[in-house]
């Protein structure tokens, strides 16, 4: 039983039995239950990434609580902006148009 258990744990790697220090055998326990359980073992206490790392990532999730843009589906929507459109053809047709955006106003007092 006792070389199972050396050869699962790994103990003869370590060399517990042949020293007596608790510290050693510590060690090799730690490192054991890392290896099993799929820790990181961190012993000089360094800050590492790795917490953050292990976070599952949330992209999708966030992705799904904004719903599509409707401005592409509904025939509405695509209608009015068509019709908006025209109309600022029009207008720019006539001059009456938006101005350019240093033509406004503020950019004439700003000159002078």
């Amino acid at each position: 039983m006792e070389s199972e258990c050396e050869g699962i744990l790994g103990f003869e790697e370590r060399g517990v039995e042949e020293e007596d220090g608790g510290a050693v055998a510590v060690e090799g326990v730690t490192e054991t239950r890392a290896r099993i359980f799929g820790h990181i073992l961190n012993p000089m206490g360094k800050c590492s990434p790795h917490k953050i790392l292990r976070k599952k990532l949330i992209g999708d999730k966030v992705a799904q609580w904004y719903p599509y843009d409707i401005k592409n589906d509904d025939p509405c929507v695509l209608a009015r902006e068509e019709e908006w459109l025209a109309k600022l053809e029009m207008l720019k047709h006539h001059g009456k148009g938006p101005p350019k955006k240093v033509q406004g106003k503020c950019a004439v007092k700003r000159n002078k």
